[in-house]
């Protein structure tokens, strides 16, 4: 397997085991010691703790939350992945106050990596799209 399939199985893993099922401890394989996540709910978090901090506070604020990946783009240390998220709204998410509302919504992330392992994260996500779902 070549470096960048390898990366884009890495990053699918990423949203497959660690999102979507909550097996935190994949992380352990996959992350960096010292990567840092920009997305986390605090602006910006590093280390494998930042994503264990991330990625509990989204299983915690969307009940039943799916990451599916739809597409990848890999060159070199870098994949960007586009993927969609579904789950119903418990606690706030960009500022809306929670719901119980069901949403789906897109994003892109941008991944880099270093020895097969996540050493850079940051997502775009739909934040418009995903609020007027939530307080339509």
């Amino acid at each position: 397997m070549s470096t960048t399939e390898t990366n884009r199985a890495v990053a699918k893993r990423f949203y497959e085991e660690a999102v979507t099922r909550g097996r935190l401890e994949v992380l352990d394989e996959i992350i960096a010691d010292d990567a840092t996540d920009a997305a986390g709910p605090a602006g910006g978090n590093r280390g494998r703790a930042g994503f264990v901090q991330h990625i509990t506070w989204l299983r915690s604020a969307v009940e039943g939350v799916t990451a599916t990946v739809t597409d990848t783009v890999a060159e070199e240390d870098r994949v960007v992945v586009y993927w969609t998220i579904e789950g119903v709204q418990r606690g706030e998410v960009f500022g809306a106050p929670p719901s119980g509302r069901r949403f789906t919504g897109q994003s892109i992330s941008t991944i880099r990596f270093r020895d097969g392992k996540i050493v850079e994260y940051a997502v775009l996500p739909d934040r418009l799209g995903i609020v007027q779902q939530l307080t339509a």
